[in-house]
C-alpha cells in the first residue's frame, strides 16, 4: 500500500463506493470534511470521523451518508411538496414520518445499514438531551409520531434516548392512529400512496384543519430544497435535517415545520476545497459612533421583511401571561436552587461595591472614629472623610439569548432561568439590564426566499431569510413590567433559526451608543448558526465565518466586554470568555464564578 494511501483516504474511497450504491448513482459527488453535511443536487457533504472512534462512534457517521444516499434514491420531493401541511407541527409531523419510511427501506434490505442508522439517531437523540427528558411537555409529539412509524416500519427496538420520547405518546398515537400506522406497511415504496395515508393519520392526531390546501410544489425536481435525511431527535430536530457542525446540535423548528439538527463532532479532518475558509478576514471597523458593520464577504439577500419586535407585540396579553405561567412551572423545581443563587451572585456583586473613603479631610462626613480623640484632646481638630466614587453602578448589561429550535426543550429553559435569575439580580446592584432574543421569521426562508426564486435564483445569494429579533426587556425598562416577557421563550412556534452573526452585531450596536461606561454583552447560546435556506446556496461556512468576524470585531477593536454562555456545547473555542451550562442546578457554581469575575473593578 502507498504511503499516501492513509486510513482515511481507504475510508473516504469505500463510503464513496457504498453510497453511490445505495443511492444508485455512479456520478454522485462525495465529499467530506467541515461544514453542515446535507445534500445539494449531486452532491453530499458528510463529517469525517475522528482517529481511533469507537465502533459506535464510526457507525453513526456512516449513518448520516447512509440516510442521505436512501434519501437521493427513494425520495421525490415534488411527490412530498404536493401533499405536504402548508407549515406548523402538521408540517414537521408530516417531514418526520417521510423520513421514517426513507430510512425503513434501507434498513429492511441491509442489516449493516439498519445498524448505522440506529447509530446515527442515537448520537442525535443523546445531543438533543432526550435521555433525561421527564415529562411530556419537554418530548414533542411531531418527533414521537415520526419515531413510532419508523420502529412499525422497520421492526426494529429504537435506541434508548429515542425511545425515551416515544414512551410519553405512544398509547396516545395508538388509540388515535393506530390503524392508519399500522396501513403504512403496505406502501412504503409508494410514496404519493404513503403520503395520503399519513395525512390520515394527521388528521387522526388533530391537525385535519392544516391539511386544506396542499402545498403547491414551487421548485423543479432540480431543486430539492430537502436537507439532511435522518435527524430523528425533539421537535427541535426534523429528520429531514441533519447539520454536522461544531458546536451545536440545532434542529430548529418552524411555524412547527421541519427541524435542523446540528452535529458538531469535530469531524474537521478535511477541509472542504471549494469552500475553504477566507485567509483573512478583511478588518471593517467600527464607526466613530461604535458601531460595527454587517461586514466582510457577507450580506443579506434582502433586509425588507426583517423585523425588530418587542416581545408583547409578538403576541396578546393572555396568551403572554399563561406562557409566563408556564415557565413559572418549569421553574418550580428550581426554585429553592435558583432563590439560593439570586442572593449568592447579589452578594458577590455587592461586595464589589464595599464603600472606598478618603480620610483626613477638611470638610465632609465627621469621621466618628476620631471622636475619642477629640474627647481626650479637644485640641484635637475634628477629621472628616468622603466616600468616594465607586466605577461597578455606571454598568449595562445586554444578555442575547438564541431563540432558535434548537434551543427548544431543556436548554431554552435554561435560558430563560438565567435570563429571569440575572435580569432582576443584576438590577438589584443598579446595573442596567437588557434582553434581547434572536430568531428567523420563518422556516427555511420565508419571504426573502420566494424573493429570491421570483428573481431567478442568483448565485451566492447571501442571507436567505426572514430576520426576527426581539426585545424581551430594554435596558431602561424596570425589571416588574418586563418580567412577564420572558414567557414568550415558551411559545414554540417562535423558534425557527438563527443568525447569530448578525444578531451579536444588532445587539452590540445597540449596547455600545449607551451612556454607561462600562458595557456587558453576554450570549447564551447553544451553537452555532443555522439556516438552511441560506446553507444550500452559499459555501457550507458561510454563516459561521460571519460569525467569526463579529465576534472578533467586538473582542479586539470594541469597548463592549463579550462573553459567552453555552447551553449544553462548549464555545470556548469560538469566544474568549465563556462558560458551559449543561443543566440549571450548575448556575450556582460555575455562573456565579464567572459573572462575579466579569464585574471585577479593573484598576
Amino acid at each position: 500500500m502507498p504511503d499516501s494511501d492513509e486510513p482515511l483516504e481507504t475510508y473516504k474511497r469505500a463510503t464513496t463506493a457504498t453510497l453511490r450504491a445505495i443511492a444508485e448513482n455512479d456520478e454522485l459527488e462525495v465529499t467530506y470534511g467541515k461544514g453542515a453535511a446535507g445534500i445539494r443536487g449531486n452532491s453530499v457533504h458528510i463529517p469525517l470521523p475522528n482517529m481511533g472512534c469507537s465502533e459506535q462512534e464510526l457507525n453513526a457517521v456512516r449513518g448520516i451518508g447512509d440516510e442521505f444516499a436512501l434519501k437521493l434514491r427513494y425520495h421525490d420531493q415534488a411527490v412530498h411538496a404536493r401533499s405536504a401541511p402548508r407549515a406548523g407541527p402538521a408540517h414537521e409531523m408530516f417531514d418526520w414520518v417521510e423520513d421514517a419510511r426513507v430510512a425503513s427501506i434501507g434498513s429492511l434490505r441491509m442489516e449493516g445499514v439498519a445498524r448505522n442508522l440506529d447509530a446515527s439517531l442515537e448520537a442525535v437523540c443523546k445531543q438533543a438531551a432526550f435521555d433525561t427528558v421527564t415529562a411530556e411537555t419537554e418530548a414533542p409529539l411531531s418527533v414521537a409520531v415520526g419515531l413510532i412509524v419508523r420502529q412499525r416500519l422497520t421492526g426494529r427496538d429504537l435506541p434508548p434516548s429515542a425511545e425515551n420520547v416515544v414512551r410519553f405518546w405512544r398509547d396516545f398515537v395508538d388509540e388515535r392512529a393506530g390503524s392508519h400506522i399500522e396501513s403504512l406497511t403496505d406502501c412504503v415504496h409508494d410514496q404519493g400512496e404513503f403520503a395520503g395515508r399519513c395525512r390520515s393519520i394527521l388528521a387522526d392526531l388533530g391537525f385535519a384543519a392544516d391539511l386544506e390546501e396542499p402545498q403547491e410544489m414551487q421548485d423543479s425536481d432540480q431543486d430539492v430544497e430537502t436537507v439532511e435525511d435522518g435527524a430523528e431527535p425533539d421537535a427541535e430536530f426534523a429528520p429531514e435535517d441533519v447539520t454536522l457542525d461544531e458546536d451545536s446540535l440545532g434542529d430548529e423548528d418552524g411555524d412547527g415545520e421541519a427541524a435542523m439538527v446540528e452535529m458538531d463532532a469535530d469531524f474537521d479532518l478535511s477541509e472542504l476545497g471549494a469552500e475553504a475558509e477566507p485567509e483573512e478576514s478583511p478588518n471593517f471597523l467600527p464607526d466613530d459612533s461604535g458601531r460595527i458593520r454587517v461586514g466582510f464577504n457577507y450580506n443579506p439577500y434582502t433586509e425588507e421583511f426583517d423585523e425588530v419586535i418587542c416581545a408583547e407585540d409578538v403576541c396578546d396579553a393572555d396568551e403572554m401571561l399563561r406562557l409566563r405561567q408556564l415557565l413559572d412551572q418549569q421553574l418550580l423545581a428550581l426554585q429553592h436552587a435558583t432563590s439560593k443563587l439570586a442572593n449568592r451572585l447579589q452578594r458577590r456583586l455587592l461586595a464589589k461595591q464595599n464603600r472606598s473613603w478618603e480620610f483626613d479631610l477638611d470638610e465632609g462626613i465627621l469621621d466618628t472614629s476620631r471622636l475619642p480623640q477629640v474627647v481626650v484632646d479637644p485640641m484635637n481638630p475634628l477629621a472628616f472623610k468622603q466616600e468616594k466614587e465607586t466605577q461597578f453602578r455606571d454598568t449595562v448589561v445586554t444578555m442575547l439569548i438564541d431563540s432558535s429550535g434548537s434551543m427548544r426543550g431543556r436548554s431554552i429553559t435554561i435560558a430563560a432561568v438565567c435570563g429571569d435569575i440575572l435580569g432582576r439580580t443584576l438590577e438589584r446592584c443598579s446595573v442596567r439590564v437588557e434582553i434581547l432574543g434572536f430568531t428567523t421569521r420563518a422556516w427555511r426562508g420565508g419571504q426573502s426566499r420566494e424573493e429570491w426564486i421570483n428573481a431567478g435564483k442568483p448565485q451566492n445569494p447571501g442571507r436567505l431569510n426572514d430576520l426576527r429579533h426581539i426585545i424581551y426587556k430594554a435596558a431602561d425598562d424596570p425589571w416588574r413590567q418586563a418580567r412577564r416577557n420572558l414567557g414568550l421563550m415558551m411559545r414554540e412556534e417562535l423558534l425557527k433559526e438563527n443568525i447569530d452573526g448578525e444578531a451579536l452585531i444588532w445587539a452590540h450596536n445597540r449596547l455600545v451608543v449607551r451612556h454607561e461606561q462600562r458595557k456587558v454583552l453576554m450570549v447564551i447560546s447553544d451553537g452555532l448558526p443555522v439556516d438552511n435556506s441560506t446553507l444550500l446556496v452559499n459555501p457550507s461556512s458561510y454563516l459561521e465565518q460571519h460569525l467569526k468576524y463579529a465576534i472578533e470585531t467586538i473582542e479586539n477593536h470594541s469597548p463592549v466586554e463579550l462573553i459567552a454562555i453555552g447551553i449544553g456545547h462548549d464555545v470556548t473555542h469560538h469566544y474568549k470568555r465563556a462558560v458551559t451550562i449543561t443543566d440549571a442546578e450548575q448556575l450556582g457554581g460555575a455562573m456565579t464564578e464567572q459573572l462575579a469575575a466579569l464585574f471585577e473593578v479593573q484598576g
